[in-house]
């Protein structure tokens, strides 16, 4: 027989998201891989679902899991990988697992259901034909720095995830970064009790009291286009480039390159300079 490796999403909180083919698969699944083992028994049990033998595969573990799941699905066994909450491998543990199985030559499926980022870009109400999915920025460093500095320019739509003690934090930096008047949506505890949602801008958004509990997405709006660059300032800085030396063809170039438009305009601008 074939092993099997089975992402299955569970309820970011309200068990009412768990899908039919969830709960067969996880009460059918030789054992389950959990982030953490009595958050799954305790689902599992709120669900009436009977637990199958369970163990943990968690941030600190993965790496060192792999060759233990491997070893089931080389017996045949039909493993059921689940996370505390959403969708495994996405911002969660996982990826090692499925990378490992995948490449093993295993069957890996998956059974959809909740993901957060995915649940607040769509109530968010900014732009979601395109998006990008930032995960936890780095907490400091040039990393932080170089990710900020990314969606900053950044023209899609950008998600993240960002615990409550470090928002203002995080919220700061992005404004710092991306303007205190870019549109952003925050959403806290999503599916729950006391799911929030708010709307405003960076600016707003700082000085906000983040509640003590519960994950946040921030919903980002992309960054606006820039403005076109004109005629004139094509042919100033083509200027600049001749003035310094450089051939016209390396100067049409680098004068594209820099500016973000077409080589033609460039070469009509070095035309119009000097005939």
């Amino acid at each position: 027989m074939t092993g099997r490796l089975v992402l299955v999403a569970t309820p970011l909180g309200n068990l009412a998201d768990i899908s039919p083919r969830a709960l067969t698969v996880l009460g059918s699944a030789d054992a389950i891989a959990c982030e953490d083992t009595r958050m799954t028994r305790k689902l599992l049990d709120l669900v009436g679902v009977a637990a199958p033998p369970l163990f943990a595969v968690h941030e600190h573990n993965e790496s060192a899991m792999v060759a233990p799941v491997l070893a089931r699905l080389e017996r045949g066994e039909t493993v059921a990988l689940v996370t505390d909450a959403g969708l495994p491998a996405i911002s969660d543990p996982g990826e090692r697992i499925v990378r490992a199985a995948a490449d093993a030559g295993f069957d890996v499926s998956v059974v959809p259901g909740p993901s957060a980022f995915v649940a607040a870009v769509a109530i968010s109400g900014l732009p979601a034909e395109r998006l990008v999915f930032e995960g936890f920025l780095p907490r400091k460093g040039a990393g932080r720095g170089r990710r900020l500095s990314a969606i900053a320019t950044e023209p899609r739509t950008v998600a993240l995830y960002e615990a409550p003690h470090r928002l203002r934090e995080t919220l700061a930096d992005l404004a710092s970064a991306c303007g205190a008047g870019r549109r952003v949506v925050l959403v806290r505890e999503l599916t729950k009790l006391h799911e929030e949602v708010w709307r405003g801008t960076l600016g707003g958004a700082v000085e906000l009291e983040a509640a003590p509990r519960g994950e946040y997405v921030i919903v980002l709006e992309g960054a606006p286009p820039p403005p076109p660059v004109s005629d004139a300032v094509i042919e100033s800085v083509l200027e600049g480039e001749l003035a310094r030396g450089a051939d016209r063809r390396e100067a049409i170039a680098s004068v594209a390159g820099a500016l973000g438009v077409p080589k033609r305009r460039v070469y009509d601008a070095a035309v119009r300079l000097r005939p």
